[in-house]
């Protein structure tokens, strides 16, 4: 029972410390919608909000959970998987569709598939996001 009370405490301070950086990178949030964030910028998106998970060589963690590895990742040769996992979530990771613009998805998914041993040089575009996100308000996952 203390072992889950500490994975409990350890969420609960890593969500708020998630919060604490994007309220910085944000200057102007508003507990009235959703967080947003401000940087257009993939590597800033990354560091913001997944390096928690991945980690910041994005080799993953096992912890309390299994985050998987983005460094070298085969499955980032499909520019449609991780826009889609973004926009609709996958697995344990939440979606992301309220807090990122299109803009916002295809840079961030452009700096993982050009770096941390990946080199998938077709850039994704917003559109492919814009496509992702519409999808996954009809239901077709």
């Amino acid at each position: 029972m203390q072992y889950r009370a500490k994975i409990l405490a350890s969420l609960s301070l890593w969500t708020l410390a998630v919060l604490t950086v994007a309220w910085a990178d944000n200057g102007s949030a508003s507990m009235n919608g959703p967080l947003t964030f401000a940087s257009q910028d993939g590597a800033t998106l990354y560091r913001t909000i997944c390096q928690g998970c991945h980690m910041s060589d994005a080799e993953g963690a096992t912890g309390a959970a299994t985050y998987p590895a983005l460094a070298h990742d085969p499955t980032l040769a499909a520019a449609a998987y991780p826009v889609y996992a973004i926009i609709q979530g996958r697995n344990a990771m939440p979606s992301f569709a309220a807090y990122l613009s299109d803009a916002q998805v295809a840079a961030v998914v452009n700096y993982l598939r050009t770096h941390f041993g990946n080199d998938y040089k077709d850039a994704v575009s917003p559109a492919l996001a814009s496509t992702a996100r519409a999808s996954l308000v009809h239901g077709q996952n």
